[in-house]
């Protein structure tokens, strides 16, 4: 039988948004000082920065779902 231990669930989810929170300031920080035209090492950066901050979106919302903030999506119905 697995414990379960809200605090360190919460503390998991409190790291996750931190380091999620981090990945966006990164990419943020990239795109201020992106010249008009990007060469190829600046898109091959932007493409590591937006893997690193998926990677920490999804770390972020499986803590939440283990602390029960589990919600159904956000997207509206945009059609028929």
């Amino acid at each position: 039988m697995t414990d379960l231990d809200p605090a360190a669930d919460r503390e998991t989810l409190l790291r996750a948004a931190a380091a999620h929170t981090a990945a966006a300031q990164d990419v943020e920080a990239f795109l201020r000082r992106l010249p008009e035209v990007p060469d190829a090492s600046a898109i091959n950066e932007y493409a590591n920065l937006l893997t690193r901050e998926q990677r920490q979106r999804a770390d972020r919302e499986a803590a939440a779902d283990a602390v029960g903030l589990t919600i159904g999506s956000l997207e509206s119905d945009q059609g028929t």
